[in-house]
C-alpha cells in the first residue's frame, strides 16, 4: 500500500496542470484566474483524501474536475425542479416568487430606480417606504421596518432596545435556526444578555415575573417554528406576557418566524399569525421567504416609537435590503393587498386539493412511458419545510421509481439539466408533485429518463 507521502507525491501542481494542452483549452473558454482557483480548491481536496489512504486520479480527470466546477461556478444559479415535496426548501431558495415579483426584480435590476427618491419633492425617501406602508395596511401595525432577513430583524432589535440589560427567553424557546445560528449566540452579538426563564417543556407566567429586576430590558417570545414540544408542556398566553412586560415597563417581543401574515387558509390553530400578533406584541419579527411566500427579508412590526429606534439604530444600514429584494416583496404586498394572495407560488402548493396532485403523478408516469420497471403512481405526504409548520403533513401524490442505487440516481439527477431533487425511501427514488407544477412535468420525465440512460451505460 502506498504511503501518504507517495500519494500526495502523485498529485500534480496548479502550473503543471495549467501548461498542459488541456489546461490551456480550459483556462482560455473558463478564464484562466476562475479555473486556477478551482484546481487549487480540487487539489487540497485530493490532499486531504491522500492522508486517508485515497490514490489520486489521473490528471486529465483531476483538470476535468476542476473545470466542472468552475463552469458549474460561472453558470450561476440554476433552475432546479423540486420533486421533494417539500415546499419552503431551504436550499433551493424557499418561497418561489409569483411573475409579478420577478418581473418586478428584475426591472428594478435593470435601470435606475426610485429607490430612495421622494418624487414629488425631490428629495431623499426610504428605500423601503412602500413596502412598510403595505405592511401596515394589511396587519394594523403602526409602523413596519424592513431588513434583510428575521434574524437580521432580531439582531436590530435587541441591540436597539436591549443593549448591556437583560432579555428574558423561556428555555423551550432557545431554537437554534438555518446554518447552525441560535437564538443566544444572536441575543450575545446584540450586547443584550440573556436569562433563561422555565425549562424546556413548562414556563409559566410565574417564571419570567420571578426573573423581572430592574436590570430587564425586554421580554422576548420565539415561536418554535421548525420544531414541536409535544406531551408534558405549559407555556403561558401571549397575552398574560404582554401584560406583564406593560405592568414592568419593558418592550414585549414576538419573533414569529415562520411569517404566516393572515389566519385561515387551512393552517394549524398553533401557527401564529402577524396580523394577530401586532395587536398584542409591541414588535413583531418574522421572514419574508417562508409562509409570506417573498423574498428573503426580515419583517418588523409594531409600536411606531419602538420601530423609530430600530430605525435610527446604526446596524439597521447594515441589514438593509437592496432594490431588487425591495421591488419583489413590494409585488407581493400588492397581490395581497389586492386579495389575490392565493396566486403566490407557495399558497397554491399549499391549498392544491390532492386529487389534482395525483392527477399530475399520473401526467409524470405516463410520460415516462408507464413501463419502467418498478414506477408506480403512489400516496405521499409533503411537508411545509423552511422551519415553518413541523408536523404538518399535506396528503400528497407522487412517482416511486425502483432503481439499483438509489442514492447514485438521485446523484444524477441533481447533476443533470435540469437539475431535479428527489427523495429516496426505501430503497426507491420517488417524485413528489405536490411541489412540481404542470410545466414542469415533462421536464422532470425527460430528467428521469436521462438518469437511467446513464445509468444504463454506466452498468
Amino acid at each position: 500500500m502506498a504511503t501518504e507521502a507517495g500519494l500526495r507525491r502523485r498529485i500534480p501542481s496548479v502550473d503543471a496542470l495549467l501548461r498542459t494542452e488541456p489546461g490551456r483549452r480550459a483556462a482560455a473558454s473558463l478564464g484562466r484566474p476562475l479555473l486556477k482557483r478551482a484546481l487549487v480548491l480540487v487539489l487540497e481536496d485530493l490532499r486531504a483524501r491522500a492522508a486517508r489512504g485515497t490514490e489520486p486520479p489521473d490528471d486529465d480527470t483531476i483538470l476535468a474536475m476542476a473545470a466542472g466546477l468552475a463552469a458549474r461556478t460561472a453558470a450561476g444559479l440554476s433552475p432546479v425542479i423540486n420533486a421533494t415535496g417539500v415546499i419552503l426548501h431551504t436550499n433551493l431558495g424557499r418561497a418561489p416568487l409569483p411573475e409579478e415579483a420577478a418581473r418586478a426584480a428584475a426591472r428594478a435590476g435593470a435601470s435606475y430606480t426610485d429607490l430612495e427618491l421622494d418624487r414629488t419633492t425631490g428629495r431623499r425617501g426610504r428605500r423601503t417606504s412602500r413596502a412598510e406602508l403595505l405592511l401596515t395596511a394589511l396587519t394594523g401595525a403602526e409602523d413596519a421596518l424592513v431588513v434583510n432577513n428575521c434574524a437580521a430583524a432580531l439582531l436590530l432589535a435587541l441591540a436597539a432596545l436591549a443593549r448591556r440589560k437583560e432579555v428574558l427567553v423561556s428555555r423551550g424557546e432557545l431554537i437554534e435556526i438555518g446554518g447552525g445560528f441560535r437564538i443566544p449566540d444572536i441575543l450575545a452579538a446584540s450586547g443584550a444578555k440573556l436569562v433563561e426563564v422555565g425549562t424546556t417543556n413548562r414556563t409559566r407566567l410565574a417564571d419570567y415575573r420571578a426573573a423581572l429586576s430592574e436590570r430587564t430590558g425586554l421580554i422576548l417570545k420565539v415561536h418554535p417554528s421548525n420544531y414541536r414540544v409535544v406531551g408534558f408542556t405549559e407555556a403561558p398566553a401571549t397575552r398574560d406576557l404582554a401584560a406583564l412586560a406593560a405592568r414592568a415597563g419593558v418592550p414585549f417581543l414576538h419573533d414569529l418566524g415562520s411569517g404566516l401574515l393572515h389566519r385561515g387558509n387551512g393552517i394549524p390553530p398553533d401557527e401564529p399569525a402577524a396580523d394577530e400578533a401586532v395587536g398584542v406584541a409591541d414588535l413583531v419579527t418574522f421572514s419574508g421567504d417562508k409562509l409570506l411566500g417573498g423574498p428573503q427579508a426580515g419583517i418588523v412590526l409594531g409600536k411606531a416609537a419602538l420601530v423609530a429606534k430600530l430605525r435610527r439604530h446604526p446596524i439597521a444600514r447594515a441589514v438593509r435590503v437592496d432594490k431588487m429584494q425591495v421591488a419583489a416583496l413590494e409585488a407581493v404586498l400588492a397581490l395581497y393587498a389586492a386579495g389575490r394572495w392565493n396566486e403566490l407560488p407557495v399558497w397554491r402548493m399549499l391549498r392544491e386539493p390532492v386529487e389534482a396532485v395525483r392527477d399530475r403523478a399520473r401526467r409524470l408516469a405516463v410520460a415516462l412511458d408507464g413501463d419502467l420497471e418498478g414506477a408506480r403512481v403512489v400516496e405521499t405526504a409533503a411537508s411545509v419545510g423552511g422551519g415553518s409548520m413541523p408536523g404538518h403533513a399535506l396528503p400528497s401524490a407522487g412517482v416511486r421509481l425502483r432503481v439499483p442505487d438509489p442514492a447514485a440516481f438521485a446523484a444524477r439527477l441533481r447533476a443533470g439539466r435540469p437539475p431535479a431533487l428527489c427523495r429516496v425511501e426505501e430503497g426507491h427514488v420517488v417524485f413528489d408533485v405536490r411541489t412540481v407544477t404542470d410545466e414542469e412535468v415533462p421536464h422532470l420525465a425527460r430528467a428521469v429518463l436521462y438518469a437511467l440512460e446513464a445509468e444504463d451505460v454506466e452498468g
